[in-house]
Order: C-alpha cells, then sequence, then structure tokens
C-alpha cells in the first residue's frame, strides 16, 4: 500500500531531512518526492510505500505531527486512494 505525505509551512534547513528521517523510522520506503519554495513557503508531497501487514495510519500521523511540529511545519499523511479521491477534480 501507498500513501501521501504533504510537508508545508515557512522555509527553513532540514525540513526535508526530517521528514526523510521520520519516514525511516517508521519503515516508511521513499518513492518520489516533489517539493518548491515559494517566497518562504515550502510544500513537499513525498510518495511513501508502507510495509506489509496492518498499519496504524493515526499512529503515523502522530509520528510526523511530531516531527514536524520543532520545525513549524504541518505535516500529514494520507493512503493514496485517499489523498487521489480528496485531490480529484
Amino acid at each position: 500500500m501507498h500513501a501521501i505525505i504533504t510537508t508545508t509551512g515557512k522555509d527553513r534547513p532540514g525540513v526535508i531531512a526530517a521528514v526523510a528521517k521520520e519516514a525511516a523510522d517508521q519503515g516508511l520506503n521513499i518513492l518520489d518526492v516533489s517539493q518548491t519554495i515559494m517566497d518562504d513557503f515550502f510544500t513537499m508531497i513525498m510518495r511513501v510505500e508502507l510495509p506489509e501487514g496492518d498499519v496504524d495510519m493515526g499512529a503515523l500521523q502522530d509520528a510526523f505531527d511530531a516531527a514536524g511540529k520543532p520545525l513549524g511545519m504541518v505535516v500529514r499523511i494520507q493512503s493514496e486512494a485517499l489523498f487521489s479521491a480528496i485531490n480529484d477534480i
């Protein structure tokens, strides 16, 4: 199963490293990353592969909240199916 991690906030050093480290710590495989900075606003979308078996998305969200908070970032993780459904226009 795949998931999408979105990260937004004021640009600062270490954002990509912090989110990638948390992904690795959670056993997620990063498949693709896209990021951009407009003025001082940072946006990143990361596609990851989740480990086999049952995955507690709530626990993952809590972990990414904790990783983003010290940097002033909002980090969200959603299943790829949910992300696609929400963003389908």
